[in-house]
Parts: structure tokens; C-alpha cells; sequence
């Protein structure tokens, strides 16, 4: 896999109505997937998604992979563990990290949730996720070998004129691509999930 290939996927917004609605791998939730890396096949190495929760079920296992769990909707979510772990994501934007190996379940606070799901492969990428408050500009500087996931949690959000990048909506999402050294300005007011990608160390 050719990793500086992959954070040099074009620039792009992708609007929550473009999500791409699937059955969970093992049948007990539904995802709307944001955006996958490469974008063709299983073989990916970054995924972006929102799961949607609507009963206790057992999470899907994916070996060799990172996640975190960020709640969007409703009023949480308790993951237990196989090794004894729980953890609690609960309102207002919860969240949890993870390896995508262990063994969990999904127990529901008070009906269905919507979660925000960053899932990448460790071997070949590190992901950090921030949670901001977006108020007046925020500055991105992508660089070869860093690239940046955004997505919107609330409000309304644009980028500057020499971007070429339409604004976001609530819900929406945007991927600023690694390459030659360039400063994306963003402006609105709201929050959101900004997620650095680059290279896994060594």
C-alpha cells in the first residue's frame, strides 16, 4: 500500500447525504460510511463512518485495527469489554479508544445512538482526533506525509476562497489532503472533530 499515495487523495467535502448506508459486518447496526481509504475494496487502511446503534448487540471484530468512538446522538452508549473493561460514552460527545480486536459489547443508556467511528489500520497510519470548539477561524496545515479529516458535529462552517472547497453543513465532512505545504482557513461557528493522519512511526 502506498501510504504517501493515500493522504495525497484529493481534497474534498463529502456531504451527509452522500454517506453510503450499509448493514454492520455482523448484521446487528447499520453504518453511514463517510469515507474509506483506498476508496475501493476491504483492503482499507483509514475509514470514517457513523454507527448507528439500535439495540445491545457485540461490536464486529476488525484485527490489527485502531478506533474511536465519539457519540453524535442520543443518550450513550456502554461498551463492555471481554477483559473486564467498561467504558461509557455519554452525552453531550462521549468517547472511547480502542483496539478494533477485543472482544466488546454494545449496551444502550436509553434507546438508539449515533456514534462518530474513525477506524484505522495502526501499521500503516496514526490518527489523532480532537474535539473544538469552532469559533471565528481555525487554521489546518497539511504537509507531505499529513493529511486532515474534518467533520462537523454542529453549526456552519467555510473555507476559505483559495481552498476551492465548498462550506459544511451540520453533519458533513471534509478531507484536506497531505502534499505540498498548504494552510487551510476555516471560519464559522459550531463544533467539530478535526483528525490528524499521517504515517505509523517506524
Amino acid at each position: 500500500m502506498n501510504i504517501d499515495a493515500l493522504l495525497q487523495t484529493p481534497s474534498q467535502v463529502i456531504s451527509h447525504l452522500d454517506y453510503r448506508r450499509e448493514r454492520w459486518r455482523n448484521g446487528l447496526g447499520w453504518t453511514r460510511e463517510i469515507l474509506r481509504l483506498p476508496a475501493q475494496g476491504d483492503d482499507w487502511a483509514l475509514r470514517l463512518s457513523v454507527a448507528e446503534i439500535e439495540q445491545d448487540a457485540a461490536f464486529s471484530a476488525f484485527p490489527g485495527v485502531d478506533r474511536e468512538l465519539v457519540l453524535l446522538q442520543g443518550d450513550g452508549v456502554r461498551l463492555r469489554f471481554a477483559d473486564g473493561r467498561v467504558a461509557e460514552v455519554l452525552p453531550p460527545h462521549g468517547r472511547v479508544r480502542f483496539a478494533g480486536e477485543q472482544a466488546l459489547h454494545g449496551e444502550l443508556v436509553d434507546g438508539p445512538t449515533h456514534d462518530f467511528n474513525l477506524m484505522w489500520k495502526r501499521d500503516v497510519l496514526q490518527a489523532e482526533l480532537l474535539h473544538r470548539p469552532l469559533v471565528g477561524p481555525m487554521l489546518f496545515f497539511c504537509e507531505p506525509g499529513v493529511a486532515w479529516a474534518l467533520h462537523l458535529l454542529a453549526g456552519y462552517a467555510e473555507f476559505a476562497a483559495d481552498s476551492g472547497l465548498p462550506a459544511l453543513q451540520a453533519g458533513d465532512s471534509a478531507w484536506l489532503a497531505a502534499g505540498a505545504r498548504q494552510r487551510h482557513a476555516l471560519q464559522g461557528g459550531g463544533e467539530l472533530l478535526a483528525i490528524r493522519v499521517s504515517a505509523a512511526a517506524g
